[in-house]
This record gives structure tokens, sequence and C-alpha cells, in this order.
């Protein structure tokens, strides 16, 4: 039997806001104030404690370890002992985030020299991949 999820929205769950001010920080939550809402606190990306709606939060995979409602310094103290921000910044969501504010960042000519450098890739890989399909017709494979 497979549970169907498992980010449950539970104190020390850290999460993602994704709609807001401050759309893109990290959170952790405190405490579920009811069916909609929760209190949360990223004393590690800058967040003061503030409600905040179920809805505008991005579960992941990671969970702090303190006490139902603690407060801010001791989320502070599992923040940093878990070595919160570390681990996002190596997770591939957070690349993925990394590389789409890249993207957005992109002017005309990083366009351009981005798509130059594909058809160069392209080229070569080509190249290589007929002669390798060459080689394998003459000796009969």
């Amino acid at each position: 039997d497979v549970m169907p999820f498992a980010r449950y929205v539970e104190p020390g769950r850290v999460a993602l806001v994704a709609d807001g001010p401050l759309k893109g920080k990290l959170v952790s939550v405190v405490d579920v104030i009811d069916q909609t809402r929760a209190l949360v606190d990223g004393p590690g990306s800058g967040v003061a404690r503030q409600q905040i709606r179920l809805n505008q939060l991005h579960l992941t995979k990671f969970r702090l370890k303190y006490p139902f409602t603690a407060p801010t310094r001791v989320v502070r103290k599992a923040w940093t002992e878990a070595k919160l921000n570390e681990k996002w910044a190596e997770s591939q969501w957070a690349k993925n985030l990394q590389n789409k504010e890249k993207r957005a960042q992109m002017t005309d000519y990083d366009r351009f020299k981005l798509t130059s450098a594909r058809v160069k890739r392209n080229r070569a890989r080509t190249a290589t991949f007929k002669s390798l399909k060459l080689k394998a017709a003459r000796s009969g494979v």
C-alpha cells in the first residue's frame, strides 16, 4: 500500500511561498490555524512570523524538528542546525527556479548566443552520430 502523498501541513514543514509579496521565500509552518490558514515563520529567509493562506504555499520535502508553536528563536536554531538554506540551494526545485529567473533576465543577444551554441552543439552531435552509424553499417552490425 502506497500513501497518496507524504507532504502534510504540519509544524516544522518547510514551504515555498508561491504568491503575494513574499513570493519565492522559504517559510516553516509553526501552527495550523484552521483549514485554510497557517502560522509561518522564516527566520532563515527574512520572513517575520505571520499567518498565510495555505493555497499560497507549496510544501517542500524538508521538515524541521521543533515543538508545536515554538518561538522564533527555536525555529531559527532548528533552521540553522538543519542547514536548510544550503539544502534548499542544492535541491533540483531551487535550481529550476534559479534557471527560470536567469532565462527571464536574458537579453535578445543572450538568446541569440544560446541559440548559436545549441546549433553548434547539435551539429557536432549529429556528425558524431553519423560517423558511428556509418562505422556500424560497415562492420555489419
